[in-house]
């Protein structure tokens, strides 16, 4: 059983439940560094751990040239074009 974490200031809680899961994941994931300083070790580790968690799942890296802008629309289109599934890594 799971147990889901609200942070919302609920009085009285409201019941949630989880979505059927498969068990499996697949497809194609895009890593997304922003380019804070560290971002990148953290990315790392990730794509380390989920290579070996999930081997149904194809990872990609990408990185944004700078983390002061928003990613460049080509880069972002490339990402949703190639990709099922992003995480953005935040570091410092």
């Amino acid at each position: 059983m799971s147990t889901i974490m609200d942070p919302t200031d609920e009085r009285v809680p409201v019941a949630r439940q989880l979505a059927p899961r498969s068990g499996e994941l697949s497809g194609r994931l895009a890593l997304l560094d922003i380019s804070k300083p560290r971002g990148n070790v953290l990315l790392d580790r990730l794509e380390a751990l989920l290579s070996d968690r999930l081997p149904g799942v194809r990872i990609k890296r990408y990185a944004k040239p700078t983390f002061t802008k928003p990613a460049p629309d080509d880069l972002r289109a490339e990402i949703f074009r190639d990709n099922d599934f992003v995480v953005e890594a935040l570091a410092d």
